[in-house]
């Protein structure tokens, strides 16, 4: 068992009541680290180190390549030591080793892009002023200032990175609080970030509860801007706190993802990608492909296959490779889970596969649920609104290309979708309908460090990733630099000052 403290203003210190908490392996619910639990003394703590790191601290005053290089250290660092990083973060995600291999190259990856950002100025001209040849204006964006970065329990590392990279790499600060249920990458990346030397306070790592620690870091008057991912209820309690004072925020919050399959398309890969769209990671993605729209004359053919392959599916140690699903997070998301699967039997829907948490002696000590599929479902049914969260499907059947447009626009969410054809411009002129941030056409979850993902409507404010991702992180200011030289040719200033 692993022991983590608290890193805050660049050292490894309890937490100030010296509480603890235990994290445990949903696969098996052994104790695999004991945390420090943070409080808001230590919250305020983190934050006015990051406060006094970015006001009067080395970070400002690094170059762009400095700041760069050591975020190329961080990438680095993580593919020294992916082998343990993985195991550990199996341990405490429940991911199968299949899954979080892919997740530590993909941080590596995206820590190295956002230490290439880093380098880049950040200013461009303005043209069009109003006395156009008498001066020069420009458009700079500068570092926002302290960043609080909340991030949830499903893919640990990666959401540390996402949120660590492009804050870092805009010059910012940051207090990151990861999820109580996923600490152990966050605080090994604690540890790499200590290690190749980032000045004290730049980045502090507290792991702790929403109710204290979150809520402090949302509304203290010391932070530029909170950037969060989870439910979107707690997103709009997080928006809430923020607003307070008028704090910057990025949310990327809930979603209820459509995935149409058009009638030409190729049943091979659509069915594949269609299991891969809800099952990957037990359903736990904030985008998956949980709401499965079939036209009436593939419906029968692709329902048939669809289920066949999900009946296969093993449930298993997420250590081994043959495991195609492991737990999810805890006994609370499963029960939560089957809450949802009993209420789609209630309302009407077909229950086809799965539906169940298994009592199987291999899996009697994980919090497993089998992989579930409905059918005959209604868009309004609460399966097919409320974001379940775990390894429920609902296939909703279609006419008409027009009515699944609409069912899959009528929702609060709007974080993700897909459309399966063979005519790309087709599926193209679906996906330009669809209200969500992210459209996949004959693929699912390939999300890049180099493309805006966010949301629509309840799924989230702002964008991460890419450029537009860096801007989130940045505040805008316009720069005017006066090239008339004599105040004989500022003929303006004649408007006001009184003439002798």
């Amino acid at each position: 068992m692993r022991e983590y403290l608290l890193y805050s203003n660049g050292e490894f210190t309890e937490s100030a009541s010296k509480r603890t908490f235990e994290s445990i392996n949903p696969f098996n619910q052994e104790v695999v680290a004991r945390v420090a639990r943070a409080g808001i003394e230590d919250a305020q703590r983190a934050i006015g180190a990051a406060r006094i790191a970015f006001d009067k601290g080395l970070w400002p005053s690094m170059s762009r390549e400095e700041r760069s290089a050591l975020l190329k250290s961080v990438s680095d660092k993580i593919n020294d030591q992916k082998a343990d990083l993985e195991q550990l973060e199996v341990e405490d995600s429940g991911g199968t080793i299949r899954k979080v291999k892919e997740d530590l190259y993909l941080s590596a990856r995206a820590m190295s892009y956002f230490s290439k950002l880093a380098v880049m100025e950040l200013k461009e001209p303005i043209d069009g002023l109003s006395k156009p040849g008498f001066s020069q204006n420009f458009l700079v964006r500068e570092p926002v200032g302290v960043v609080a970065a909340i991030i949830p329990w499903n893919f640990p590392l990666k959401m540390a990175i996402w949120k660590l990279g492009p804050a870092l790499a805009a010059g910012n600060t940051v207090v990151l609080k990861p999820s109580e249920l996923t600490p152990m990458t966050a605080m090994e990346l604690a540890k790499i970030v200590h290690a190749v030397g980032f000045p004290p306070g730049v980045v502090n790592i507290i792991p702790g509860f929403g109710d204290d620690v979150g809520e402090e870091l949302a509304k203290n008057p010391m932070v530029d801007k909170v950037s969060f991912t989870g439910s979107t209820a707690v997103g709009k309690r997080v928006m809430s706190l923020a607003s307070e004072s008028l704090k910057k925020c990025t949310l990327e919050c809930g979603g209820k993802s459509a995935n149409i399959v058009l009638d030409d398309a190729d049943l091979d890969i659509a069915v594949d990608g269609a299991l891969y769209a809800i099952f990957y990671h037990q359903g736990q993605c904030c985008e998956a492909g949980t709401r499965l729209f079939l036209p009436e004359k593939l419906h029968d053919d692709f329902l048939s296959r669809i289920v066949e392959k999900t009946k296969k599916m093993r449930l298993g140690d997420p250590k081994a490779v043959t495991t195609d699903l492991g737990p999810v997070i805890s006994a609370k998301q499963r029960d939560r889970v089957v809450g949802y699967i009993k209420s789609g039997i209630e309302q009407g829907a077909k229950l086809v596969v799965g539906g169940s948490a298994p009592r199987t002696p291999d899996l009697k000590n994980g919090f497993f649920i089998e992989p579930t599929i409905f059918t005959n479902v209604e868009n309004t049914m609460k399966i097919a609104q409320e974001e379940i969260f775990g390894p429920v499907l609902s296939v909703i059947k279609y006419k008409t290309v027009e009515e699944a447009i609409q069912k899959a626009n009528d929702t609060v969410y709007g974080l993700g979708g897909g459309v399966w054809s063979k005519d790309n411009e087709k599926a193209m002129a679906v996906a330009r309908q669809l209200r969500a941030g992210t459209v996949w056409i004959n693929e699912w979850h390939l999300i890049s460090e180099k493309a805006p993902f966010g949301g629509y409507k309840q799924s989230g404010i702002g964008r991460e990733f890419g450029i537009e991702g860096l801007r989130e992180y940045t505040e805008t200011k316009h720069l005017h630099i006066d090239e008339v030289g004599t105040r004989e040719k500022k003929f303006w200033y004649d408007t006001v000052i009184p003439k002798e």
